[in-house]
């Protein structure tokens, strides 16, 4: 080889070896008493939580690229332990199971990650997260200082540190991943437990800072985190936290951006302006990282959700809303909090605040380095009026429960209360894609027990004998009637009571329906009670008792019961009441239609359906659907309206779409305000209504054609009115003052120096594939409301509503300037102005579905 080819050569693998540097380069993660520490620089790191099984690998990258786009620097999640170790040394990381592909596309996007590996998660999630395989080790007790789950916790957690490694995913090694988790919300089991607990504690952080993964460990809501472990905070607030030592920084690991919802119960919204009062609040107290819970909550896809009672939906009212599109305004309120919280970044994570009192309820947080860099918090907690105060020679109004910021400590550039960016109204259109071939299939109850190969005196508890592979169990047994018993000559009937451990059972006697009962989240127990329909001779009792879901927490929740454990008795006849408890049962796990596979493409074929109306058919319990429909074009989110249905689950070309209900939603639903501490059942919506309607389908499943729908229905419904929706964008609004302050018109150089520019503006923006098709209301000068319901005031320019059909009709978005330049001349001089606007969204083929 030529000495010019060797010297070109060795030229190129230099430059390789270079790039190859740049591409993974290695970071230095510690902590001191301010902040998490990258590469000895300290951060203001602002994280969302998005759970990798609770969407679809072909969505992460769009949640995760819209998450920066928001502001965000970290993405958190759990890790299901039972996702991925269904049973004992048997694993799954496959799919929406695919962790490290998550992770790496966090890397891919440009975000870190806070790996919460737990390995008990909550997170209203199937068994907390937990294995049902585990509850049956032998000797084991969950979450204390025991031998055999403190083996089987270690082992999952070094699986799981060691998969990370191998793929250089932790930052010491050129990774996203800065933060990890061990434990998770101990602290109120550790102080039921005691001693036991507090061992059990020290055990985890010194197990998980042994894994040498070179970066910090966290313990949430765990007061004694041993060092070096941080232990964090977890609420809807977080200002009054502290870390356990001076020398760690604080950490709110959960901040809650709205509420889980259960079947039967309302669907609970978080104000944005109270969310982001109580992100500032944090920050203006010496807060360094926060995180929210949830960014993206997404869908509890299977039987995956937990409780018992959750919804499939766990939409939480994240930024990003169920189906991964913005919830506006909450998303776009957020990001520019995020903007005007990182202007503030090198006096926050520099100095201390110094707090001044400016009123009775009104204070201010100043950071201040002492070079002329300064940024400063300004307070009202006051939940009934404004205030207006004086701070560093200047006047500034603070609308109630709300903190504005000041970069400069003169700029205001953000106020929580103060939203300006646009609200949208979405809606569920129909696709077109029609249900086709209905076909039936019927649980046979008349055979029940033929084949039971399991057989009990007395009543067994369920998850013991279903080990959670299905959530139906049948326990049957029989009775005999004398023909003298007076009920059958015309008395009353005997009534049959069933006492439940949970969740719901449904009832046949000689396999006729005779009722169902429920439990809830909060009182799992319940008792059935009905009038029993017997005959002479030998009668058929069987009972469908149905888990919605394992729980999620509670203390040493792996013992708590599932299924009929209390007395069932027949009462009123003749003899007295005849308790039936500790005769003989038989039991069946699951239903026929399951054993059968009915829900699997291949399967489904090769099943006996019956075709015909299903109008004639009528509405009958535990009965099976099938139905195949063609993908519908476009690429908005899917949804199943399933409002025609009682109670059941639902596949998609053999997945599962999850458990569907439509319970009414009990609550009270009225006017939410903002204002004052957040509690869930300050804001609820849907009172009235199915707790749940709409059910995600994600377009990934789907073929182009011949998708096969299958419906197990427990209560009886009408599935010829199932239809396939699309989620969309029906209406737009947006409302801003002339002057309202924006980190848009801000800019902030080396570190502090301030500079002005432009106005204030709105922007108006549809979904892709839509357009602006009218202008519904625009007024610039003092219109009064809110979306939905503005008005003109007295003053008003003239051509409002000619000025935004010009810019704004037929473009997917567009952006007006709040000044009276804009729109000709001012309407009313020396009086503030704002601009209030309301657009309507659509496609061509756009029709609103009821």
């Amino acid at each position: 080889m030529e000495t010019s080819s060797v010297s070109k050569l060795l030229t190129w693998l230099w430059m390789a070896l270079l790039l190859g540097t740049e591409l993974i380069q290695c970071s230095t993660v510690t902590y001191d008493r301010k902040a998490i520490l990258i590469n000895g620089q300290r951060r203001i790191l602002i994280s969302g939580s998005i759970h990798y099984p609770r969407s679809t690998p072909e969505m992460w990258e769009d949640l995760i690229r819209k998450a920066k786009d928001g502001g965000l620097d970290v993405i958190d999640t759990y890790v299901f332990w039972n996702g991925h170790e269904p049973s004992p040394g048997h694993y799954n990381f496959e799919g929406s199971y695919d962790l490290v592909r998550f992770i790496k596309t966090v890397q891919r996007v440009g975000l870190y990650a806070h790996l919460r590996i737990g390995p008990y998660v909550c997170a209203e999630w199937n068994f907390g997260g937990f294995p049902v395989w585990l509850k049956y080790v032998p000797g084991i007790s969950f979450r204390t200082d025991n031998g055999p789950f403190k083996v089987a916790m270690q082992g999952f957690t070094q699986k799981i540190v060691q998969m990370m490694k191998n793929e250089k995913l932790f930052a010491s090694q050129g990774g996203p991943i800065i933060l990890s988790q061990i434990e998770n919300e101990y602290g109120p089991e550790s102080k039921a437990i005691g001693a036991a607990g507090h061992a059990y504690v020290n055990w985890a952080a010194k197990m998980a800072v042994g894994l040498d993964t070179g970066v910090p460990w966290v313990m949430c809501k765990e007061d004694d985190a041993p060092d070096p472990v941080i232990n964090s905070c977890n609420g809807f607030y977080c200002d009054a936290f502290s870390p356990n030592k001076p020398y760690k920084p604080t950490l709110w690991t959960e901040a809650w951006s709205g509420w889980f919802t259960e079947f039967g119960g309302a669907v609970h919204r978080r104000p944005v302006q109270d969310l982001a009062f109580a992100v500032a609040r944090f920050i203006q107290k010496g807060g360094s990282f926060f995180n929210y819970y949830m960014y993206h909550g997404g869908t509890n896809f299977g039987r995956t959700a937990g409780g018992p009672f959750i919804t499939t939906s766990y939409d939480y009212d994240a930024p990003l809303d169920e189906y991964g599109l913005m919830r506006q305004p909450k998303y776009g309120h957020l990001k520019q909090l995020h903007e005007a919280i990182k202007l503030c970044e090198y006096a926050l994570v520099s100095s201390d605040p110094t707090v001044t009192s400016l009123g009775t309820y009104q204070q201010a947080h100043v950071f201040s380095t002492g070079q002329q860099k300064c940024a400063a918090f300004l307070s009202n907690y006051n939940t009934k009026s404004a205030a207006r105060v004086t701070f560093n020679g200047g006047h500034y109004n603070l609308p109630p429960w709300s903190i504005s910021i000041l970069p400069d400590c003169k700029n205001v550039v953000f106020n929580t209360a103060k939203v300006a960016v646009q609200h949208t109204k979405m809606q569920m259109l129909p696709t077109g894609s029609k249900l086709l071939s209905w076909e039936t299939y019927d649980e046979d109850i008349s055979s029940l027990g033929e084949t039971s190969t399991l057989t009990a005196i007395g009543l067994l508890e369920q998850i013991n004998i279903t080990r959670d592979t299905s959530d139906y169990l049948w326990y049957m047994t029989s009775v005999e009637i004398s023909s003298s018993e007076s009920f059958l000559r015309g008395g009353q009937k005997p009534t049959l009571t069933v006492e439940s451990a949970g969740h719901a059972v449904h009832v046949f006697i000689n396999g006729q329906f005779l009722g169902s009962a429920f439990g809830t989240r909060e009182n799992r127990r319940f008792t059935f009670s009905g009038p029993a329909n017997l005959r002479a001779g030998i009668n058929k009792i069987a009972l469908l008792s149905i888990a919605v879901g394992l729980p999620n927490v509670g203390l040493h929740f792996e013992t708590w019961e599932t299924g009929v454990r209390g007395a069932v008795v027949l009462h009123g006849l003749d003899h007295g009441n005849k308790d039936l408890t500790w005769q003989k049962w038989s039991y069946q796990v699951g239903l026929k239609g399951e054993a059968m596979n009915l829900v699997s493409p291949s399967e489904a074929t090769s099943v006996d359906w019956t075709r015909g109306s299903l109008a004639a058919q009528g509405q009958q319990s535990l009965k099976w659907y099938k139905a195949y429909f063609d993908a519908p074009t476009g690429n908005e989110p899917l949804a199943l309206d399933l409002r025609s249905m009682g109670k059941g689950q639902v596949w998609i070309n053999g997945q599962s779409i999850g458990r569907y209900w439509m319970a009414y939603a009990k609550g009270d639903c009225k006017t939410c305000s903002y204002a004052g501490t957040f509690r869930p059942i300050n804001c609820q919506r849907r009172c009235g209504h199915p707790t749940q309607r709409w059910y995600h389908v994600p377009r990934s499943w789907l073929k182009p054609t011949k998708n096969l729908l299958v419906v197990f229905e427990e209560l009886g419904g009408d599935a010829s009115r199932i239809s396939l929706v699309k989620r969309s964008v029906a209406r737009v609004c947006a409302d801003a003052h002339e002057h309202h302050p924006t980190t848009d018109n801000y800019d902030i150089e080396n570190k502090g120096n301030s500079n002005s520019t432009g106005n204030a503006k709105v922007l108006l923006q549809c979904a892709p594939g839509q357009s602006i098709t009218s202008i519904e209301f625009t007024s610039f000068g003092t219109p009064s409301g809110t979306c939905g319901s503005f008005q003109k005031g007295t003053c008003h320019a003239p051509n409002s509503h000619a000025m935004l059909e010009k810019e704004c009709i037929g473009q997917e978005s567009c952006s007006i300037f709040i000044s009276s330049g804009v729109f000709g001349t001012d309407p009313c001089p020396n009086v503030l102005k704002r601009l209030s606007v309301q657009a309507v969204c659509s496609t061509a083929d756009a029709n609103t579905q009821s």
